[in-house]
């Protein structure tokens, strides 16, 4: 969420910023401060009134004391209506803090001035390319095909146990799928990250503090009885972790990682390019979370890159690192690098992982700050990134390792899946 203070000191420039992301933003912050002036107003009447009110309460008490009892009762009538014109002010109060913070939670994050503008996909800027895209034989089949061929991922019982996006892994298909979450977890704890195991629903608070609501409510799986949802990534549990904290300098950097498996309704996707493991409903996911000072975590969103980019070198899979446009970027993010595997069987660019630098905005919804050396409370920045997530690794595998012999496992993952060979 935005600060306030920095709408009043920097709005011109926010609001151009903000052009990236294709959105009015002049506007908007014209109405946050309009909302904030009207609410400051009225707390400055509040205040005078509660002020002459416990005035006149005194005075009313000295002129008890004195034997004035006529003088006294003629003010405690005006203290009576002051009282009501306080009740009155409390509630406009409340209700003008209510319609800011709901604005506000309505305006995402400021793009870093790095970001690219565009308004699809395709004005994402490429940065990176590694990795020699696999020459397949005669007959190559997309990862759904060989699934099926292989009997290690079936989805047509996922339907008939839950419904379309819910495959079931099977046999060496299960086996694989454990391997990658025991190998990412390896990789990231031997990066410094501490693995953490985090409940798979939050409270409604933990889907504001991080920015998935009310931003992505409808993508959400929601236990009405409970009020509770379902998490769609570890980002969540993991990052409430350190809401309403404060920290101090000396306490960063905080890395945690853990696994979850991850929920979404993805409402209205369908057609050919979800087929199989393309997107689903429920699918695990490695994380990686950071909470840095201001000053460090574009070096650490940097670093976090280089972490996934050495994963997928040991995976043998070719990827790509893209620097999101601000018409693609995510509601929260100041800046993020997008990473995609290049599906061979498929003829396209799969995304995998996206890497953020949230800075301040989920922060100042978490209360997440620090004390600096003059022991002033400051923001922290928090950074997020999948490492990985499972599905399209998976298909990039199954579908660039294929052969006619059946299809060859990354030579890191053997050693944790016990075999070299799907077939």
């Amino acid at each position: 969420m935005l600060q306030l203070q920095t709408i009043r000191t920097h709005k011109q420039e926010m609001a151009q910023a903000l052009q990236k992301r294709n959105i009015d933003g002049a506007s908007l912050l014209e109405e946050v401060l309009d909302l904030d002036e009207k609410r400051r107003a009225v707390q400055t009447q509040l205040d005078a009134t509660l002020a002459e009110s416990n005035a006149l309460s005194k005075e009313i008490g000295a002129l008890y004391k004195t034997g004035k009892a006529q003088e006294a009762n003629a003010l405690k009538e005006k203290t009576g209506v002051l009282k009501e014109d306080s009740k009155k002010l409390g509630e406009d109060l409340s209700a003008l803090a209510e319609a800011l913070q709901a604005l506000l939670y309505t305006i995402p994050n400021i793009p870093h001035q790095s970001v690219p503008a565009g308004t699809k996909e395709e004005d994402n800027e490429e940065l990176f390319k590694e990795g020699n895209i696999p020459v397949l034989e005669d007959g190559a089949l997309p990862h759904w095909e060989l699934a099926k061929k292989y009997d290690i991922i079936d989805f047509e019982l996922g339907v008939k146990i839950t419904g379309a996006g819910f495959p079931v892994y099977k046999g060496k298909g299960a086996r694989l799928q454990r391997a990658l979450i025991s190998y990412f977890l390896d990789k990231n704890t031997a990066a410094g990250y501490t693995e953490v195991q985090v409940p798979h629903l939050v409270n409604e608070a933990s889907g504001y503090a991080t920015g998935q609501l009310p931003d992505k409510e409808g993508q959400m799986y929601h236990v009405t009885a409970d009020d509770l949802y379902l998490i769609p990534t570890a980002e969540v549990p993991v990052t409430n972790m350190f809401r309403d904290v404060i920290l101090n300098e000396s306490d960063f950097p905080i890395q945690y990682t853990g696994y979850t498996p991850c929920f979404r309704r993805e409402a209205g996707s369908y057609g050919a390019h979800v087929r199989g493991l393309n997107r689903l409903h429920q699918f695990d996911k490695v994380e990686i979370v950071r909470v840095e000072h201001p000053t460090k975590s574009y070096a650490a969103l940097d670093a976090m890159v280089e972490h996934i980019k050495e994963i997928l070198r040991e995976l043998e899979l070719p990827y790509r690192v893209l620097r999101l446009c601000g018409g693609d970027l995510g509601f929260t993010s100041a800046l993020t690098y997008d990473f995609e595997v290049f599906s061979t069987a498929q003829d396209r660019w799969l995304e995998i992982s996206s890497v953020s630098n949230f800075e301040t905005y989920q922060a100042n919804r978490l209360k997440l700050r620090y004390k600096d050396e003059n022991g002033k409370s400051q923001l922290a920045h928090t950074l997020n990134g999948s490492a990985l997530a499972l599905p399209r690794v998976l298909a990039g595998i199954l579908e660039n390792c294929q052969t006619p012999q059946g299809i060859k496992i990354p030579k890191v993952l053997v050693p944790y899946c016990g075999f070299d060979t799907i077939a």
